[in-house]
């Protein structure tokens, strides 16, 4: 998923940091880089580089668009629109660079560049988009747009889609109207900056993890007591004290976290972790609860100011669902959907719980996983632990990989001459069928303190296509948070994992084989309900045994991952969708209240009530006080997906149906997997739904979802 930059409330003085240039070095973030492919030197570039190319990107940026509202000429697409979008190289390349190795590495230096540089950044974008001479050429271009035969239809898509973005982002305003937007603008970007890096700073505190003895993991497998062990000793190195060999650390980063929800046998323990995590963000240093409540209501004063009722109003114009009320309607019928099937399977567990104990339990937030994969096991006779020993990742990396050659012939080989910002990350040239390069992919698979939480894929350089035609290769990157090995150990990855690797490949695919022109039409700039389509359409071969056959194998015997144990995973994947898909609502529910407020939240309103009252229709379990979702819901509140949630579960409606189209012809058709291809090539050149219909040959239909998720059509 595309990063957005971040923020930190520290700063530290710029007299402590050199940049290359004070050292007589060529800032190869200005000059461009000479290594292969432009590729950065990136272990070797500052905080003081980064914010040195910024600076003067922006500089430059300036007299390119001076220069183009400047000229005598009347306004063309080639001197005014194509020439805005291929503006501002030298300050893309360095915010693309500082963004993706400050989130990737928590350090906090560039987090405290971040923070300096965010308010240059927003006034740069607010200049550019409130430039009443800039506006006025791409006006009188849009409004002539049809009388010029030479016009190619992607010339047309950049048209309509760069006058559109102008007046989205206020280029219509006037007077106090449009220097209030600017103003807003501004804050909302320092707002969203900060938001995020407490999230990410509030991850690593140290209040928030557990300290245990080898007696308080009952239950736990030994391969993941080796790595709370392993956790253990790393975090009392590195605060200067002795091991101590009867340690074990749990902490609320996912890799610690989803295991000991899942398989400790500690009641107590679940609860207080699942406390530990909930209340994150909600007091102290990194209280997010003020800065949200900030946000939204910057959020919602900007779309009134652009005449619309709400944020979302305003958002979801530029998308495939255009209104709020196609996005409730089409989150609604999934709850009518799979809400009661969902009641169903917590009557289950929850009986099969009380029998399992013998006693009334209630069942609570932190009992699903651990009961749930308790009843996987007996009914099924499955356990996530069941698979990993398949997943061995450097086969899994070869697996998923080799899904891209069996799809679209694409070949991965690993290139030790391309720097790296940090030795854990590995770099692969990709190259067609044909042999040509496509492009290169970073790829940061292992979790390390001060490393953002979760998982996602962007972007050093997209695609475009200079004035003679010759392709810019895109490198791309996907970060993970597997668990790193322990000694001489095999890294064994969960099902969960490799999903998440086969989602963010799917992104990188998606910038990797983008053939676009211009920049702002390639790979992943595409609309927010469409992006995820690509990401979730690969996760559908994790159940397939034609693509786990070329991989998953067990680390130990060889041996292929029986069929037998395939279709119990895929039987107990299917008992806990209608939960999953819920939950999935209590994100999109959340989010649409938050902007679709007509007034603004009070700076004494209660987040607790107003969160509870909005996830309400698909509440799975009772209001749990302090453990919230939005002080740390950074997908809405410092993401890209504010309106947009919703996104994940549209695209998910998409995959089903473009894989349908895979089973009906075969899992690796090459005629299906050409046509899927055209779509990832194309980027935002044509209309996202026009694509999908010549792709599939008609619009989607949710059918395939619920046949997918087991559960039946009403």
């Amino acid at each position: 998923m595309k990063k957005l930059f971040r923020n930190s409330a520290v700063l530290l003085t710029m007299m402590t940091i050199v940049s290359a240039a004070e050292c007589g070095a060529v800032n190869p973030l200005i000059s461009g880089s000479q290594a292969p492919y432009g590729t950065l030197p990136l272990s070797t570039l500052k905080a003081a580089d980064y914010e040195e190319g910024i600076r003067e990107g922006i500089k430059l940026q300036n007299q390119e668009i001076n220069a183009i509202v400047n000229q005598r000429s009347i306004p063309t697409f080639e001197n005014t629109i194509v020439a805005l979008d291929r503006s501002g190289e030298v300050l893309n390349r360095s915010i693309m660079a500082l963004s993706n190795v400050e989130h990737a590495t928590g350090d906090t230096t560039l987090m405290n560049a971040m923070t300096r540089i965010t308010p240059l950044l927003s006034e740069h974008e607010a200049n550019i988009m409130l430039n009443e001479g800039l506006f006025s050429r791409i006006k009188q271009v849009y409004d002539n747009r049809n009388l010029d035969n030479s016009l190619t239809p992607e010339d047309l898509r950049l048209i309509d889609k760069t006058y559109k973005s102008f007046v989205h982002s206020g280029a219509n305003l006037q007077g106090e109207a449009r220097e209030k937007y600017r103003k807003l603008n501004a804050e909302l970007s320092d707002l969203k900056v900060k938001y995020a890096q407490n999230v990410t700073n509030a991850m690593k505190e140290p209040e928030r993890r557990l300290w245990l003895k080898a007696d308080d993991l009952t239950g736990i497998p030994e391969s993941i007591k080796a790595a709370y062990r392993a956790e253990a000793a790393e975090a009392l190195a590195a605060e200067g004290k002795e091991d101590d060999p009867n340690l074990y650390l749990v902490t609320i980063f996912r890799p610690s976290y989803s295991p000991f929800m899942t398989y400790s046998d500690r009641r107590d323990l679940r609860e207080k972790l699942y406390r530990l995590n909930g209340s994150k963000n909600t007091s102290g240093q990194y209280d997010n609860t003020q800065i949200l409540k900030d946000i939204a209501n910057i959020r919602l004063e900007m779309a009134q100011l652009m005449g619309r009722k709400n944020y979302a109003e305003y958002a979801l114009e530029l998308t495939m669902a255009k209104t709020p009320e196609n996005v409730m309607n089409f989150l609604n019928d999934l709850r009518e959907a799979y809400y009661e099937p969902m009641k169903a399977e917590l009557v289950e567990i929850q009986n099969f719980a009380q029998a399992s104990e013998g006693s009334d339990i209630e069942l609570k937030p932190w009992d699903y996983s651990y009961w749930s994969d308790k009843l996987k096991n007996d009914r099924y006779a499955f356990n996530d632990e069941d698979l990993k020993p398949y997943f061995e990742l450097n086969r899994t990396i070869d697996g998923v990989f080799g899904l891209a050659t069996k799809l679209y012939g694409y070949k991965f080989k690993e290139n030790n001459d391309i720097d790296k910002y940090h030795p854990d990350v590995k770099v692969y040239d990709v190259y067609r069928k044909d042999g040509s390069l496509i492009g290169v992919l970073y790829a940061d698979f292992f979790y390390r303190p001060g490393k953002a939480p979760g998982a996602w894929m962007t972007e050093f350089r997209g695609e475009s296509k200079d004035e003679n035609g010759n392709r810019e290769i895109p490198l791309i990157s996907i970060v993970c948070n597997f668990s790193k090995p322990v000694g001489n150990e095999a890294v064994l990855l969960t099902a969960e994992e490799v999903e998440t690797f086969l989602h963010e490949f799917g992104h990188a695919l998606h910038g990797l084989s983008a053939e676009a022109t211009y920049p702002s039409l390639a790979g992943t700039n595409v609309d927010h309900d469409f992006v995820e389509l690509f990401s979730q359409f690969n996760e559908n071969f994790l159940t397939r045994k034609e693509f786990l056959d070329s991989f998953a194998r067990h680390y130990k015997t060889g041996k292929k991952l029986p069929a037998e144990l395939l279709n119990k995973f895929v039987r107990a994947a299917q008992f806990g969708a209608a939960y999953s898909t819920i939950r999935q609502l209590n994100f999109g529910y959340l989010d649409m209240a938050y902007h679709t407020i007509e007034s603004p939240l009070r700076a004494s309103g209660d987040i607790e009530s107003f969160e509870d009252n909005a996830i309400k229709p698909v509440e799975i379990f009772a209001f749990v006080p302090g453990s919230l979702i939005s002080p740390s819901f950074g997908h809405i509140f410092s993401g890209g997906y504010a309106a947009g949630y919703y996104g994940y579960k549209w695209s998910e409606e998409l995959d089903a149906d473009a894989f349908a189209a895979f089973k009906e012809n075969g899992v690796f058709d090459q005629k299906t997997a050409a046509k899927f291809l055209k779509m990832l090539q194309s980027g935002d050149t044509r209309d996202a739904m026009e694509l999908y219909v010549e792709f599939r040959g008609k619009k989607p239909t949710v059918d395939a979802l619920l046949e997918r998720d087991g559960i039946k059509k009403k």
